[in-house]
């Protein structure tokens, strides 16, 4: 498994397991628990969630695929916005801890800015550290000036910064993908296949038959080649899981990144921070 490395020196599978719309039916809690089990047995070890994904579902979901196996495993829940004030970001936390049956969150995260005031978030951070509940916290969905307040504020301590990054959503690959490289701070890569939809795109199919794989596992392998970032697919089913391991083992080469680059252009300018 290629790893990345935060800013504490910690390293961390750039392959992990995304949970994004797990949970909303309770007749697929079972098959999508497996999915992430098997997942963790290939080495994806690195499991995201939220309060957000299905009302808290998403975490009862991995709360079951890991219990009894949490040791080796690196957790990553997000709190609400509007529930991040210092007092709200300690009670989600503790939500969140015990939906997944467990006492630590590896990294904690502020799912998107918002009203409440980025100190308060970040000094409720810094207490549910100082009482074991989150090891590292971050950010997700920040743009590169917000990015900028997150470091004055927060003493160069966030850990990472959560983003949309796919082959058709190259616009961080300007400014907001270099701040972080500056600062040794990797970034999560959600949506890293555009929700499934960029297996319907012409330009992956040749690269895709040269590499023996599927079409999404090319474009997995696209986000994966960049050092510092860790990207976190959805998958839920067991055939889903081994299609994304085998990204891993794609070399993409200069006349694949070339085609690549043809069929999705690289920025030219500062783009907004598209969000899903």
């Amino acid at each position: 498994m290629k790893t990345v490395t935060l800013p504490g020196g910690e390293a961390v599978p750039a392959l992990g397991l995304g949970t994004w719309h797990m949970g909303e039916r309770g007749s697929d809690r079972a098959v999508e628990a497996d999915a992430l089990r098997l997942g963790i047995d290939l080495g994806m070890t690195l499991i995201d969630t939220a309060e957000m994904y299905a009302s808290g579902g998403s975490e009862e979901v991995v709360g079951e695929a890991i219990a009894g196996r949490r040791d080796g495993l690196f957790i990553v829940s997000k709190v609400l916005p509007f529930n991040a004030d210092r007092a709200g970001t300690v009670e989600a936390c503790e939500k969140s801890l015990r939906r997944m049956g467990v006492e630590t969150i590896d990294l904690y995260l502020l799912h998107w800015p918002g009203s409440h005031p980025l100190a308060e978030t970040i000094a409720a951070f810094d207490q549910l550290r100082q009482d074991g509940k989150i090891r590292y916290w971050g950010v997700s969905n920040f743009d590169a000036d917000e990015m900028q307040e997150v470091d004055d504020v927060g003493g160069g301590a966030c850990a990472t910064n959560q983003i949309l990054y796919n082959l058709d959503r190259r616009g961080p690959e300007y400014d907001l993908l270099p701040w972080c490289e500056s600062r040794g701070m990797p970034v999560m890569a959600y949506s890293p296949l555009e929700q499934g939809r960029l297996a319907r795109h012409a330009a992956l199919k040749p690269i895709a038959e040269k590499h023996g794989v599927s079409d999404l596992a090319v474009a997995l392998a696209w986000v994966l080649r960049r050092d510092g970032v860790i990207a976190i697919p959805k998958a839920a089913r067991a055939d889903h899981v081994r299609e994304n391991a085998a990204a891993l083992e794609v070399g993409l080469d200069g006349a694949d990144m070339a085609a690549l680059d043809s069929a999705f252009p690289p920025p030219t300018a500062k783009q907004p921070l598209e969000i899903l």
